[in-house]
């Protein structure tokens, strides 16, 4: 049976900016005031950066091992394949489409917040409806599904264009980070006091730190864009490691400077109480003028376009994964012919995400937490798949290391796993986000359900092959 192939045509760059801006969404701009001083306190908040970005830090050094030795597209998908079966990859599979489309839409509606704050009623016109206090206008809308089908079409075009935009808006992003950084540390008003108090107040240290640590999912989310476009690596896979631990430590430090730069040009329980509608665009007008607030605006733009074109190119081989597997149907592994994309998994991800906005923000902010559960999921498989990879290859060096921070990478995810379900946590989605759990479990289970006999029909030494170009993969984990 031949098996199609994605060109490789990404460079190292554009597979860490691919990873980065995944990670720093809209959200490392809007939460500070929000979010992370409310809950935990500027010092507190950068303790639980630092801490959650270690825990993902081992998912991703036990993943990207396993990525050097199969850089294959699908990520997890594939490795969960080889380790369980066709059901438990499906449920990976399933778990994290959602979660990077999900990350798609929000991405897009934060544009609506931007313009909103920079041109405000420029765009509001055209009222249609309210859901959930959210009211969608007919100008927004279109702006939105615009910028959805402008990111749709050049990923359409090829990896390597997106890669190239990709590397572009990440630079945009992290020069807007040290411009807000440096302007916020160097203002007059600035001082180490105006941090107190460094935790959250009425909440103990561990109490503050657990508020962030509890969210990491979805701080984080965005280093295994890597894993799904390992099989366009223009360069070693054994790269991918590094490439995943270097995004997570550039968005641990984002999130730092930004609160940071937020909570130190005045006292931040100051600002807090004054209530602004943006509390980072405020303080940064304070330290830079007009200047900080178009800093802002320029790095809030990069981050939400670096997001919305991971986040794509991520789903887009996911299910490009699923159809070469024959677990979803085989429409979606064509590649076009000039451009060697998996051109129907981009068409089958831009129909979705442009009819996302529909529902308004608050409705994909439900959708966003469950998917948060979802994807711990997805990394808890990808640690013990990687456990168990590791254990048919003794030629891999460090491997017996590299086999205990899998086991790290487990842990890891099960106490994110806790903290967003446990009810008293900081973090516990809320009944709507398990609505929407039951709703789309429901879905594929029905889905999964239909396509049943012909997955148990398809030689899994076929299937091997097709997802891992290794026939003999799954017979040697399972002995």
């Amino acid at each position: 049976m031949e098996r199609t192939h994605l060109k490789k045509n990404m460079s190292p760059l554009a597979v860490w900016a691919l990873a980065f801006g995944s990670i720093i969404g809209w959200g490392a701009f809007v939460m500070p005031g929000f979010r992370f001083l409310p809950a935990a306190g500027p010092v507190g908040s950068c303790i639980g950066f630092v801490l959650g970005g270690i825990m993902f830090m081992f998912v991703a050094a036990s993943y990207g091992k396993v990525v050097g030795l199969y850089p294959v597209a699908g990520g997890v998908f594939a490795f969960s394949y080889a380790v369980f079966g066709s059901t438990a990859a499906f449920i990976c599979g399933w778990a994290l489409v959602l979660g990077y489309v999900s990350f798609i839409a929000l991405n897009a509606t934060a544009l609506v917040l931007l313009t909103r704050f920079i041109f405000p009623g420029v765009l509001e016109f055209g009222y249609l409806y309210t859901i959930a206090a959210w009211k969608v206008h007919l100008g927004e809308l279109l702006f939105l599904e615009a910028v959805l089908l402008l990111f749709g079409y050049m990923n359409y075009r090829g990896a390597s264009l997106t890669g190239k935009v990709q590397a572009i808006l990440a630079l945009m992003l992290t020069l807007g980070v040290v411009g807000l950084a440096v302007g916020g540390f160097a203002a007059p008003s600035s001082q180490i006091a105006n941090l107190q108090p460094f935790f959250a107040e009425n909440k103990g240290v561990l109490a503050s730190v657990a508020a962030i640590v509890a969210i990491a999912p979805w701080l984080y989310a965005g280093f295994d864009t890597i894993p799904q476009a390992a099989e366009e690596f223009n360069f070693s896979s054994e790269q991918a490691l590094r490439l995943m631990i270097a995004a997570i430590a550039c968005g641990i430090a984002c999130y730092c400077l930004v609160t940071i730069a937020v909570a130190i040009v005045m006292p931040y329980p100051e600002l807090l109480a004054q209530n602004p509608v943006w509390f980072t665009g405020t303080t940064a007008e304070l330290s830079l003028g007009k200047v900080g607030t178009l800093i802002l605006a320029f790095a809030v733009l990069a981050a939400i376009l670096t997001g919305i074109n991971g986040f794509f190119v991520a789903s887009s081989r996911l299910l490009f994964s699923m159809g070469r597997s024959r677990i979803l149907p085989a429409w979606f592994s064509d590649l076009h012919p000039a451009y060697q994309t998996p051109s129907n998994a981009i068409i089958f991800v831009g129909a979705f995400v442009t009819l996302a906005p529909l529902f308004g923000r608050e409705v994909l902010g439900w959708v966003v937490d469950m998917s948060s559960l979802g994807i711990i999921v997805a990394y808890f498989y990808a640690s013990y798949s990687a456990y168990r990879v590791l254990e048919v290859h003794p030629e891999v060096s460090h491997r017996n290391a590299y086999r205990l921070i899998s086991v790290l990478g487990c842990l890891s995810s099960l106490v994110c796993m806790g903290l967003l379900t446990i009810p008293f946590s900081p973090a516990a989605i809320g009944w709507q986000s398990w609505i929407a759990l039951l709703v789309w479990t429901g879905l594929g289970i029905g889905f999964y359900c239909l396509r049943l006999s012909e997955v148990r029909g398809f030689p899994d030494k076929e299937r091997s092959y097709l997802i891992l170009g290794d026939s003999e993969l799954m017979t040697r984990i399972r002995g």
